[in-house]
């Protein structure tokens, strides 16, 4: 079985994704991106190197769903295929770092491979806003994520509600996070996992 975790940058999906491995004893699938050989040379000429930059990131995450999509346990994936696709690389386009022309050949190839892959059995969508985005990247303080601009942030955002709610055919749970702390108050991680239960195998939730 196969179990994404999606949502922008800061909304806690690396942090649930273990929660829930540890919870049910699914196998975690995380991706490396500081292992893409394009990275350093992308950030200093970013329209040059684009086009390689996503190709890459897209090759490694078909071969991680066609593994996933071949193994006997559940697998839990922080980040998968389709919002590689749908929101980072089309916001990359949108910004003028990948040629219309480039961006159809990744597009087509990216449909290409859809005819070798099945979707997840269940998409978590963690929706949040971009203040909530913006205090959790601040309470982490990773250096390389103090300066996003917000309007980046927010045209993810955008995206990601874009991709899900018009794009995405698959079973999707979306969580409403900003009123949550789900990593420090057990009665908020109850409530997703009652959810995914419900989603999952049926089970009706149970009052917290």
């Amino acid at each position: 079985m196969h179990i994404a975790i999606a949502g922008n940058i800061g909304s806690g999906k690396t942090t649930l994704t273990n929660m829930l491995a540890r919870h049910y004893g699914w196998q975690v699938n995380t991706e490396s991106v500081a292992q893409n050989p394009y990275l350093d040379d992308y950030y200093h000429d970013i329209p040059r190197w684009s086009f390689a930059l996503e190709v890459y990131f897209l090759k490694e995450r078909f071969r991680d769903l066609i593994r996933i999509s071949h193994s006997t346990g559940t697998i839990i994936q922080d980040r998968s295929i389709f919002e590689g696709v749908y929101v980072f690389t089309a916001n990359n386009h949108a910004m003028g770092n990948l040629s219309d022309r480039d961006f159809e050949t990744y597009m087509d190839l990216f449909h290409q491979m859809l005819k070798l892959a099945r979707l997840p059995e269940l998409m978590i969508y963690l929706r949040a806003s971009v203040p909530h985005l913006v205090q959790n990247i601040q309470r982490r303080g990773r250096d390389y994520e103090q300066q996003m601009p917000l309007d980046y942030l927010e045209n993810l955002n955008r995206r990601y509600d874009e991709f899900i709610f018009e794009k995405y055919k698959g079973r999707l749970l979306v969580v409403d996070v900003d009123e949550m702390d789900f990593e420090h108050r057990p009665r908020d991680f109850a409530q997703i996992v009652d959810r995914v239960d419900a989603e999952l195998f049926g089970l009706f939730p149970i009052d917290n």
